[in-house]
C-alpha cells in the first residue's frame, strides 16, 4: 500500500496530468531497505517470473483482458481471478547473472510435472539426442499452484527439487516474506 501510495499512484497521477494517461501491464521494480521502496526499473511488461506466477491465477481470458486495456474498456470487462496462491522458483545457471556454461543436460522435468507445477522453459535447448540442456542463465519457471500461500511453495519446491542439471541454483527464501505477513 506504501509503493501504492508513494510511488505508484503519484507516477500514474503524473502521466494522465501531463496528457498521457497510462493504460497496460506496470512493472514496478523495487529494492526495499529499512522499509523504504526504492525504485529500480519500471517495466511495461511482466518479466517471465512474474507473469508465470501471475498468469496461472487469471481466469479470465487473457486476450479478452489485453484486448479491454488496449481498447479502453476495462472497465466493462469482469476480471476473475482464480482462488488461492501462486509460488514461482527460478532455476538458474551456476554463474548467473555473470557467466555460466550452457549444454548441461536437464532431467527431471517428467517428475516435477506430475507435482502438479507448471514448469516453464526459458534458458532451454535440445542437443542432437534431443534431450533437454541448459541454454541460458534463467533456464526453468517452476509456479506452484495451492490453496494457500503454503501448499504453493511446497509444490513448487517439490517439482524444482525433482529437477536436476548441473549447476542448479535457486533462491531457498521464495515466499518467505509473506508467509511471514500472512502469520502476523
Amino acid at each position: 500500500r506504501r509503493v501504492e501510495r508513494e510511488v505508484v499512484r503519484p507516477m500514474l497521477d503524473g502521466m494522465r496530468d501531463a496528457g498521457h494517461p497510462y493504460q497496460g501491464i506496470l512493472y514496478v521494480g523495487l529494492m526495499i531497505d529499512d522499509g523504504a521502496p526504492s525504485v529500480v526499473e519500471f517495466n511495461c511488461r511482466f518479466g517471465d517470473p512474474e507473469a508465470q506466477v501471475l498468469l496461472p491465477l487469471l481466469q479470465t481470458d487473457a486476450v479478452d483482458l489485453f484486448e479491454a486495456i488496449a481498447l479502453g474498456h476495462l472497465a466493462d470487462l469482469e476480471l476473475a481471478i482464480r482462488d488461492g496462491a501462486a509460488a514461482c522458483v527460478v532455476l538458474a545457471s551456476e554463474g548467473y547473472p555473470g557467466s555460466y556454461e550452457k549444454g548441461r543436460e536437464i532431467t527431471g522435468l517428467e517428475a516435477a510435472s506430475s507435482t502438479g507445477a507448471l514448469v516453464f522453459h526459458a534458458g532451454v535447448a535440445r542437443d542432437e539426442s534431443g534431450n533437454a540442456v541448459t541454454n541460458g542463465g534463467r533456464v526453468l519457471g517452476v509456479t506452484g499452484l495451492g490453496e494457500t500461500l503454503e501448499l504453493a511453495l511446497e509444490t513448487a519446491y517439490a517439482a524444482a527439487d525433482a529437477i536436476d542439471f548441473e549447476g542448479k541454483t535457486l533462491r531457498r527464501d521464495i515466499g518467505q516474506k509473506g508467509m511471514q505477513h500472512l502469520a502476523s
